[in-house]
């Protein structure tokens, strides 16, 4: 297992003082990247941008980062653009663990004329030198957030001493190892896992095969549940599949008694979930018994708050039988119901103990619905994986004839991604997480605006990631032939790029009331190109406006 531990962050976060304190406390080497820049060259980084612009120095980075993550039980600290470079990012993570040092750019910018006033000869970063270096750090801060947030581990170091620092990077340091060690193991208890999700307290296995379906009852005795099973069913699910589900459930020594609603998210709800609590006292549910989700997002959603919440908490198994449920709702944990203010206001984290997806159950999908889901394989692709994106795009007669062998590694491929970003980042607390919130903003908006009717909720994300391609476009993150490669794939795929015509001002209300807004201003999930996402805080509101005139009919 690699042993190294390298540093990220922006400019004047502490990197090279920490390093320097973490390998004298270790007995480990101390290694700067940009010290192995000027060494090799010979020449003050500040020269090397002047004469032969970022691009050189970038390529030069490069080099230097292989060479320091080619050695072994070093401390590696590392400029604060390194991580722009996808190759970078999968060097340091198979060098060791990755931990970012965070400060606020009014904390970055007061050390800046702290190290100038120090030595009135240091020059500053060639990014932040100019009239305005606050808005420098602010801007170039914003821009590399999301790729900051891939560490494994982060600490925030605006108030803490660099000793404070070195301890909590080397406490962060040795929970990263004990959890790769679990999720090394999980992956040996789970071996025909398609993916393993690990979090602090839990590690679980999902399945995804063509008719896998009666394998239930089995993987549940594998997962350590026994006992009673309760089976909350979307009503028309259970009509084709409740009878193999309870029969696989028997067949493996459950009780299997079964709670049926209403399709449709209008049954998401206070009401529907209290209906629920009502029923489980009946039967007299115990904390060691199972919920079992059967159905597509909706089901899994209170199923899971249900489960969340009754009884302080019951073991949850997800089987997702929508494309949008298998690769999104099933995995992370998200569980929650709606209010008449908004999609998802009242919730929880509450990991399932498995998810067992059977890709043949799509088959029985009606069509509107199955193309929903195509919403968040391609949201996966443009976000994270652009080789997702093109395996998409070339299978894309074959997926959309459902053919059981690409279904079924497209379904693994997109939701590994899922269980990837979950496993880092569980409660969306590190940035990470919240890329998956691409085209939510104003999806939800519209959701909500139309009283959850008339658009799916794929429908609705595939809307909104028009609206942000639209965005990115409009400040220059995304070119535009990216901006029409999205457009052009979601119709490939029978999605919707434009909404029915709605009140654009109730629609930007809506986005004020959604759960990724922050100090008042929403974090919009954008993109640079296809496979490489940003998050960003300062979008001006005539660009959202002029976005929404695009995308909303009348």
């Amino acid at each position: 297992m690699a042993s190294n531990i390298i540093l990220t962050g922006f400019s004047y976060t502490g990197k090279s003082a920490v390093a320097r304190t973490m390998a004298r406390t270790m007995g480990w080497r101390f290694v700067d990247t940009d010290q192995l820049i000027v060494q090799s060259t010979g020449r003050p980084i500040p020269e090397i941008f002047s004469g032969d612009g970022e691009a050189r120095f970038r390529s030069l980075e490069k080099a230097a980062l292989a060479e320091a993550c080619g050695q072994r039980n070093v401390v590696i600290a590392t400029g604060g653009g390194v991580v722009m470079d996808p190759d970078n990012v999968r060097t340091m993570g198979e060098s060791g663990v990755v931990i970012c040092l965070e400060a606020q750019p009014v904390t970055i910018h007061q050390r800046l004329r702290q190290a100038e006033r120090r030595s009135p000869s240091k020059r500053a970063r060639p990014l932040l030198a100019g009239d305005d270096p606050l808005s420098n750090i602010k801007r170039i801060k914003a821009e590399r957030q999301p790729f900051y947030a891939v560490a494994d581990w982060t600490v925030h170091t605006d108030t803490l001493s660099v000793d404070e620092v070195v301890e909590e990077a080397l406490r962060g340091y040795g929970i990263v190892k004990r959890k790769r060690a679990a999720n090394a193991d999980a992956g040996r208890a789970f071996p025909d896992a398609a993916y393993v999700v690990t979090t602090e307290t839990q590690s679980y296995p999902g399945y995804v095969g063509w008719g896998i379906m009666n394998d239930l009852g089995g993987r549940m005795r594998e997962a350590g549940l026994s006992d009673i099973a309760y089976v909350v069913a979307d009503k028309a699910v259970h009509a084709i599949h409740g009878e193999r589900i309870e029969t696989s459930l028997t067949r493996a020594g459950f009780t299997a008694e079964h709670y049926l609603v209403e399709p449709g998210e209008a049954s998401k709800s206070m009401a529907t979930a209290e209906a629920i609590y009502g029923w489980l006292a009946g039967l007299r549910a115990e904390r060691g018994h199972c919920i079992v989700s059967l159905g597509g997002g909706m089901v899994g959603d209170l199923a899971g708050f249900v489960a969340a919440t009754y009884l302080r908490g019951m073991p949850l198994v997800h089987v997702p039988t929508s494309l949008l449920a298998m690769v999104d709702a099933s995995v992370g944990g998200k569980v929650a119901v709606d209010l008449p203010e908004g999609k998802n206001l009242v919730g929880a984290f509450h990991q399932p103990r498995l998810v067992l997806a059977d890709t043949q159950a799509l088959s029985t999908l009606p069509p509107r619905d199955l193309t929903s889901g195509w919403a968040e394989l391609i949201k996966h692709g443009l976000i994270l994986d652009p080789k997702l994106f093109a395996f998409m795009d070339e299978h894309r007669d074959r997926l959309l004839g459902l053919d059981p062998e690409l279904i079924t590694e497209a379904v693994k491929r997109s939701v590994a991604i899922k269980a990837r970003i979950v496993t880092e980042d569980e409660k969306e607390t590190k940035g990470r997480r919240s890329l998956l919130n691409y085209g939510h903003t104003v999806g939800h908006a519209l959701e909500a605006v139309m009283g959850y009717q008339g658009l799916l909720h794929g429908e609705a994300v595939a809307i909104g990631m028009s609206a942000a391609a639209d965005i990115s476009h409009r400040m220059r993150l995304l070119g535009a032939e990216a901006l029409k490669e999205q457009r052009r794939l979601l119709e490939a795929f029978g999605l919707p790029v434009t909404a029915p015509s709605v009140d654009r001002d109730e629609v930007r209300l809506a986005m004020k009331n959604d759960k990724k807004v922050s100090g008042k201003a929403i974090r919009w999930v954008l993109l640079q190109d296809i496979g490489r996402s940003a998050i960003r805080g300062d979008v001006p509101e005539d660009v959202v406006r002029q976005a929404l005139d695009d995308v909303i009919q009348g």
